[in-house]
């Protein structure tokens, strides 16, 4: 028999819900215990597992970097004491929520999994068992020091992922980087691109609720509305751009606006509106006005990842200056490799 043990968080979402008057509604202790009685777990290379309900579930529609940080806090709490752990979560804030623990869980030394399902665990059909028990196996039998992201036969890294169908069971994708694992009648893992283990102490970051806001460019884009929201207190812009990372070039107005905001301290970010592909701000014209305003890159990050990134770094005691400059390194990876690396 395994000796691997795994902790689950069942923070929420879909996975544990069930059918009521009202809809699909969660159940105390409804999921937990269905979990407990699968029969998979007899299998000797299935791990023993410790299942955390939460005594809040939360809808992830409504998760916070606060939630975000008790789930740090909760992983670290029995760090020691578990050779994995999987994080039960609502799919629409998933892609967010596994960009923010791969920053928040530094020198992280144990698989991480952020899973759930489009389809409850108690219907007939659904996609829920499927996703945990896989995530089991991968949690407690392979050396995946990270956090991820499963969904339908594929492991992601988590800060790589996307939504990208509401419906369908292959809900995720990883426009910009391969899946870890591939899973079908073999597990196959793509060992040259896991992260390696830090040999640290695990540390937890705090996500402070961020300052950012994420605004994306269309055409008739109003300088006056760029203006309001500059004007609103934050600390850092996610400016979601055209194509490779371009913007009007002919609006002195708008350019003038990211200009004075950059030298006011804003940080600003440019990533693209375009599903994959790599913000490159030197090609057009369009885009070197950018540069030339102050706007640095985000490359090939998500909007999840950049938006969480930015958030952890303006949390920490970091310069604005370091912050740009860490900004534009990996430093979970979260960059392609071919792009440079955080020392």
């Amino acid at each position: 028999m395994s000796n691997k043990r795994v902790y689950i968080a069942y923070t929420g979402g879909t996975i544990g819900m069930k059918h009521s008057s009202k809809g699909f509604v969660p159940e105390a202790g409804y999921f937990t215990e269905q979990v407990n009685k699968l029969p998979e777990l007899a299998y000797p290379e299935m791990p023993s597992i410790f299942v955390n309900e939460y005594e809040c579930l939360i809808d992830s529609s409504n998760i916070t970097p606060e939630d975000w940080y008790k789930i740090s806090e909760d992983i670290k709490a029995h760090y020691d004491d578990f050779d994995g752990f999987i994080v039960l979560h609502g799919t629409d804030t998933m892609a967010y929520t596994a960009s923010a623990l791969s920053f928040m869980l530094e020198d992280l030394s144990k698989p991480v999994i952020v899973t759930g399902s489009q389809i409850p665990w108690s219907q007939m059909r659904t996609d829920a068992r499927e996703n945990l028990i896989t995530s089991l196996l991968l949690a407690s039998q392979y050396d995946i020091p990270e956090v991820t992201l499963y969904f339908h036969n594929r492991l992601y890294r988590g800060n790589r992922t996307r939504k990208v169908d509401a419906n369908g069971f292959h809900a995720f994708q990883s426009p910009n980087f391969p899946a870890l694992v591939k899973v079908g009648s073999q597990i196959n893992v793509n060992q040259e691109i896991i992260l390696k283990d830090p040999s640290k102490p695990l540390k937890i970051n705090k996500i402070s609720p961020p300052k950012v806001v994420v605004l994306s460019l269309f055409p008739g884009f109003s300088a006056d509305m760029l203006e309001a929201v500059l004007n609103s207190g934050i600390q850092g812009l996610v400016l979601m751009t055209y194509g490779m990372g371009n913007a009007p070039c002919n609006d002195a107005q708008f350019l003038k606006l990211l200009t004075n905001a950059n030298e006011s301290g804003i940080i600003i970010v440019n990533c693209t509106q375009c599903l994959k592909g790599s913000v490159d701000m030197s090609s057009y014209e369009t885009g070197q006005e950018l540069l030339k305003a102050g706007v640095i890159s985000g490359f090939d990050m998500t909007p999840e990842a950049t938006l969480t990134k930015l958030s952890y770094l303006l949390s920490s005691d970091c310069s604005k200056e370091t912050i740009k400059q860490k900004m534009q390194v990996s430093l979970r990876g979260e960059l392609s490799s071919n792009l440079p690396e955080a020392d």
